[in-house]
């Protein structure tokens, strides 16, 4: 039985009559009578006395309702309660990122993002490895790569581009640099995934891509200790635009072939926001999601040249 037809029995007690419950639910008094009966014959008890004139609880009734009117009524407020959760930013926002993305990303908008909800907590679980959203019990992840595969539900912040990037001090002794091919001769600094480590591809408009074999001494598998390192001038390194832009800007970090579009894999990369499912999707992992694409629109400077995408 379901607490629908357990709060129909509790009113058919108040009201005493099965008349002045259906009156009260708007529902036919047959329905009701019916109703009653199920809840009896799945109890195995007469919870009531019915005569012509009279209907009276009898007093297995009377032990069975007053334990139950407090459960139900703690039902209803547990629902009300996950009803507000779902509709408003409140509660706990479980959110994932890699360790890079949610250093330069996310952890400099929190303040904002708190004074924005501030019923709606934040644990944020930076990390490199992709987490099982559902068995971490992670609400929402935020991946970095072409279109994500498998079962959960995702929607893309905003596109993401790759630049090959090098010191000033080490374009000046080994440059100057005008063809991708020249980096075989050079010791690069190679991320530590493997379509990262091999080769880059490279193309431009009206020419074929170009994939070019790289080698180096030095495999990093953090992206803020690689920017380092080609900060340090320890060599060319391939690495996302949302890393580098205020290091390009500054005159830290030179691009080598700025009329080319980069990439180890998939030249359409992005940033995506990942969450396990579409049905019912609760209001604090729906804000988080538009506050980041705000975040990362193309006038925010998080992300040069992302486009917008829609929302889920």
């Amino acid at each position: 039985m379901d607490t629908d037809s357990l709060n129909i029995v509790v009113t058919v007690a108040r009201l005493g009559s099965f008349a002045n419950a259906a009156r009260a639910l708007d529902a036919d008094p047959s329905s009701v009578s019916r109703t009653v009966a199920s809840v009896e014959a799945a109890l195995g008890l007469r919870l009531f006395q019915r005569t012509t004139r009279r209907l009276t609880v009898t007093e297995e009734g009377e032990a069975y309702l007053r334990r139950i009117g407090p459960l139900l009524e703690e039902f209803d407020l547990a629902r009300e309660e996950a009803r507000r959760i779902r509709d408003e930013p409140s509660g706990t926002l479980r959110f994932t990122a890699s360790v890079a993305f949610a250093h330069e990303c996310v952890v400099p908008h929190l303040g904002e993002f708190r004074e924005r909800y501030p019923a709606l907590a934040v644990e944020l679980h930076p990390t490199d490895a992709n987490l099982d959203l559902i068995a971490a019990g992670m609400d929402l992840a935020v991946r970095l790569a072409a279109a994500p595969q498998g079962d959960l539900v995702s929607t893309r912040l905003a596109r993401t581009r790759y630049r090959v990037v090098a010191s000033p001090d080490y374009v000046d002794s080994y440059g100057p640099f005008t063809d991708p091919r020249q980096l075989e001769n050079c010791d690069c600094l190679r991320f530590a995934l493997p379509d990262f480590r091999t080769r880059w591809r490279f193309r431009r408009a009206g020419e074929e891509t170009v994939e070019v074999p790289v080698s180096g001494g030095v495999l990093i598998s953090n992206a803020l200790a690689l920017r380092r390192a080609a900060l340090d001038g320890l060599g060319p390194a391939l690495l996302p635009d949302w890393l580098i832009r205020r290091h390009l800007d500054e005159g830290r970090l030179v691009d080598l072939f700025p009329d080319r579009e980069c990439a180890a894999t998939d030249f359409d990369t992005g940033a995506w926001a990942l969450y396990p499912s579409r049905s019912f999707l609760p209001q604090k992992v729906r804000v988080a999601i538009d506050f980041l694409r705000e975040k990362l629109r193309p006038d925010s400077g998080a992300i040069p040249g992302n486009t917008d995408c829609p929302a889920p």
